[in-house]
């Protein structure tokens, strides 16, 4: 079930609202919470919500274990359990093929292993969870049912953004009343099931049309991708991949936005996940703005630990690789993601080494030069073989037989023209400050209109949109 389904719209949450909202007591609301959060996580994985339950599990034994430890030593040992422990469970059912790839071809008992939804969110979850309680920043729950509830909240368990417990812990558990923010969230939630159903859909319809879907490893269906991409024209490539660029930012910053307004209805806070990254200009920044609870993660959890940028250089340099090639690694089992990770490693370097400077001296072109990294990444962020990637890299910059310009890509252009230029106004923060200035005028029309008008309004066009719909795909899914 998808945040932007029909059954999910009309008959899943609106329940599960009520149900919540009808309790006053937070140890209630947490009941009903846990209850549809477990359902919604079962409904297209029953066997894999028993997964989930047993990492949470682990989790709360070990941080129980960790605060009733009396030596250090032991306190690391159960922090080191939890680790271990779930660092095995995501590596045998995300990354088992990869790793037997490297000794040959990958049994079929491997292939058949499926990827558990929201893995890799709710994995780092429980680890931020047990670390924090080593740490004194986070307490130990007593009771299991809580963490499970913690791991398993169906606002954000399969898409993120990755909640710390001691960011939401309060909010869940604490003494602090519920405080439901109605109006806001569903603001918040309608704007971004239009993102989702009504700009980052059709971007992805048209990125599948121009510069195909991922042929995996499957050798004729790459050598028809190959051949489709070098027939076509430069500019109908360039459109593809810019579509997808807005695809992906759309298709996940919306999902983040919809999991925001579902925790404000009920006063829980979840943090931001997006900050219009492509308006950045480097990738330095860029990535201070893209799923910044993901950074934030690497940040605390691995780069800081390792010792962060207070050593020597050659230092530095290993314990960024070390984050840029596990960020590759956490968005998928195949060696095109961390491809895509040890990319921005490299612009990294060079923009601490002397690129950084030349930047900042030049805005508008620096721009430009994110923008140009950023696609040139989504290439090999979209592609797991290789020899496809390598063939619309070459193709993008005229290696192919497809000339400059051609019919199909120049029609599509049109036709699509206003789509792109609506989609790329969504990737600033127009809307955003035109709303801003607005709320400091202080008008009760602009106010009605803005909780009650504009969400309304959005939802009916985003459900017709839905209705009959047959392309509705989720990227982060495979994550």
């Amino acid at each position: 079930m998808v945040f932007s389904s029909l059954i999910f719209l009309y008959a899943f949450f609106p329940l599960s609202l009520v149900g919540c909202l009808l309790f006053r007591k937070k140890s209630q609301r947490n009941v009903v919470l846990l209850i549809f959060s477990l359902a919604f996580y079962a409904w297209g994985e029953p066997v894999y919500v028993l997964l989930l339950m047993f990492m949470a599990l682990v989790a709360w034994f070990c941080a129980l274990r960790v605060l009733a430890a009396q030596t250090e030593r032991c306190r690391r040992i159960w922090v080191a359990v939890s680790c271990v422990i779930d660092i095995a469970l995501i590596g045998f059912f995300k990354y088992a093929g990869m790793i037997c790839s490297l000794f040959g071809p990958v049994p079929a008992a491997v292939r058949s292993i499926a990827l558990p939804i929201g893995i890799s969110f709710y994995t780092f979850q429980l680890l931020t969870y047990v670390v924090d309680v080593y740490r004194g920043e986070a307490p130990a729950q007593k009771r299991y049912c809580d963490v499970l509830l913690y791991a398993a909240l169906f606002h954000q368990c399969i898409a993120g953004p990755i909640v710390r417990y001691k960011d939401i812990g309060g909010e869940l558990f604490g003494e602090a009343p519920v405080r439901a923010e109605l109006a806001a969230g569903v603001s918040r939630f309608s704007a971004g099931l239009a993102k989702k159903v009504l700009l980052a859909n059709p971007c992805g319809a048209l990125a599948d049309t121009l510069i195909m879907t991922d042929p995996g490893m499957n050798a004729a269906a790459a050598e028809t991708a190959v051949a489709a991409l070098q027939s076509q024209p430069v500019l109908g490539l360039w459109l593809g991949v810019a579509a997808y660029a807005l695809q992906i930012y759309l298709d996940f910053s919306a999902y983040s936005d919809m999991a925001i307004g579902m925790g404000k209805m009920l006063g829980l806070h979840y943090p931001e996940n997006f900050n219009y990254p492509y308006i950045s200009r480097s990738v330095k920044e860029f990535w201070r703005r893209w799923h910044m609870t993901l950074g934030s993660f690497f940040a605390d959890y691995v780069y800081i630990p390792l010792g962060g940028n207070r050593c020597s250089v050659p230092r530095w340099m290993f314990n960024t690789f070390a984050v840029w090639a596990l960020t590759g690694l956490w968005h998928g089992a195949s060696w095109n993601f961390v491809l895509w990770g040890l990319w921005f490693f490299v612009f990294l370097l060079l923009e601490r080494a002397f690129l950084g400077k030349v930047l900042e001296k030049v805005p508008v072109l620096s721009n430009l030069y994110l923008l140009l990294v950023v696609l040139l990444g989504w290439v090999l962020f979209r592609y797991s073989n290789m020899s496809v990637a390598w063939t619309l890299c070459k193709c993008l910059f005229g290696a192919g037989s497809g000339g400059l310009f051609g019919f199909t890509a120049e029609t599509l252009a049109k036709n699509k023209m206003f789509l792109l230029i609506v989609c790329a106004l969504a990737c600033t923060p127009l809307a955003k400050n035109i709303g801003a200035w607005l709320d400091r005028t202080g008008s009760r029309l602009w106010t009605c209109v803005r909780f009650a008008v504009i969400p309304v309004v959005l939802l009916l066009v985003s459900t017709a949109a839905l209705v009959g719909a047959s392309y509705n795909p989720f990227i982060y899914f495979q994550f």
